[in-house]
């Protein structure tokens, strides 16, 4: 008979899963399809041709720093350096509070926080990401972890909720695991088994989400054999 897994516990190897495809997949291809071009299709609009070449000048020094900032914090996290990585982050927040790569570290840092159970903790630093999340697609994947948060404390209304307000087709595969989790808390069995199948239906091959959904699956088909 299969064990079920505490809850805290499959939430955090949940985010570190997520963390691997989100680093890998969806942050690398957000920064690759956006970039500066964003910034620069607004300046564009603004400013004389003198003064936007100075503005972009300026804007890429800014990223540049943030960038370089954002990979000692990933470095510190990844050396164990918990106080180093706050206080790089804490510099990302004040210096560089619109630069996407600020929005990226207090994910980073809300994640740490999950796995350290300090919930409201991350539920505040991505909070102040989400304010702060220019795009769409950034706000997204904020969403996504938010409704993790929400789901190790139990909400699953709530994790709901905040999966609702990700635009139909943004992260798909993920969106739907989590509903599916959210249901499970809800008791909605059949409900659940349909997102779970849906997250497998969109999720390329080798995403490390499908072992995990797959168990997932046939944890509620043994929970359906013994209600029976």
């Amino acid at each position: 008979m299969l064990q079920r897994r505490p809850a805290l516990m499959g939430e955090c190897m949940a985010f570190d899963e997520y963390d691997k495809y989100e680093q890998s997949e969806l942050v690398q291809k957000w920064l690759r399809e956006n970039g500066l071009s964003i910034v620069v299709g607004i300046a564009i609009g603004l400013v004389g041709i003198f003064g936007w070449q100075q503005w972009r000048n300026h804007q890429a020094r800014n990223e540049s720093a943030a960038a370089q900032l954002y990979q000692q914090v990933r470095g510190a996290l990844a050396s164990g350096n918990a106080a180093e990585a706050t206080s790089l982050t804490d510099q990302l927040m004040k210096d560089y509070a619109k630069s996407p790569y600020a929005v990226f570290a207090l994910s980073d840092q809300a994640r740490q926080q999950v796995q350290d159970k300090q919930l409201d903790k991350a539920e505040a630093s991505l909070q102040w990401a989400q304010a702060h999340a220019g795009e769409p697609a950034l706000k997204a994947l904020v969403d996504l972890r938010l409704t993790q948060v929400e789901l190790a404390r139990g909400n699953g209304a709530t994790a709901l909720a905040t999966l609702d307000q990700i635009p139909a087709g943004s992260y798909q595969g993920l969106a739907q695991e989590l509903r599916g989790d959210a249901l499970v808390k809800l008791g909605r069995s059949d409900d659940a088994r349909k997102a779970y199948q849906m997250a497998l239906s969109t999720l390329g091959g080798e995403a490390p989400q499908r072992g995990a959904l797959q168990m997932k699956l046939d944890d509620l088909a043994v929970a359906g054999k013994q209600g029976a």
